[in-house]
């Protein structure tokens, strides 16, 4: 019997300790310079969060770029595929719950996939993510998930350095910041070459400003499982 590539089965990974230590104190530096509030973005976002724009600075595409982050998108989404947005955020104190979400496939099922890059240690004292594993695909026949429903999400907790990267039809969502302690992250989406067109029509009411012209074969790297 063939067992499933696990990645598949869950529909996530968490790589821990990615990011190279000594990038964390420049990252976290480029995050704080690129806060900017809510009413500057093209399409204004939530107050309870801290939202950077980041997506053009050298250290940020860097880990964008990190080999073992692009064998793990390449084995998610299967077929040629380029960075497509990048953006830094932080729950605020008393902010940061959401409900359990998907983002959503465009055109097949897996054609998109996100990585979420923490700068600073998270866990549920400072609004970490929380997943429920193996959501993204849910069986003929299953009924619709209840988004309330937390009896099968899992709280992530780990250190500054760690990348999780997911399916986008993942069921996740970030958690309440109590403590108010900071949680410094970015969000990477990644997208198949065949979404190409469409998100040119879109990047600029996402607030992109970095080159997305370089496309990826997965074919040049090496995923490990």
């Amino acid at each position: 019997m063939t067992t499933r590539n696990p990645l598949h089965q869950d529909g996530y990974i968490l790589l821990r300790q990615a990011i190279p230590a000594d990038w964390l104190d420049e990252l976290r530096a480029a995050f704080d310079a690129g806060v900017k509030p809510s009413e500057q973005w093209p399409v204004p976002r939530g107050r309870d969060w801290r939202h950077s724009q980041l997506d053009s600075h050298p250290k940020v595409q860097a880990v964008c770029r990190l080999p073992q982050v692009l064998a793990v998108v390449g084995e998610l989404i299967g077929e040629r595929f380029f960075l497509a947005q990048v953006e830094g955020r932080e729950p605020l104190v008393g902010g940061g719950q959401q409900l359990l979400h998907r983002d959503l496939s465009a055109l097949r099922p897996g054609d998109m996939a996100n990585a979420l890059a923490f700068f600073d240690d998270y866990g549920p004292e400072n609004g970490a993510t929380r997943i429920v594993p193996g959501s993204h695909r849910p069986a003929v026949g299953e009924p619709p998930f209840d988004f309330n429903d937390e009896s099968r999400s899992v709280q992530l907790s780990g250190s500054a350095g760690d990348i999780l990267l997911f399916d986008v039809d993942l069921l996740h969502g970030g958690t309440l910041n109590p403590s108010g302690a900071r949680r410094r992250s970015m969000l990477m989406g990644y997208f198949a070459e065949s979404l190409y067109p469409s998100h040119q029509q879109t990047a600029g009411l996402r607030s992109v400003l970095m080159d997305t012209s370089e496309h990826f074969d997965p074919a040049g790297f090496v995923f490990a499982g």
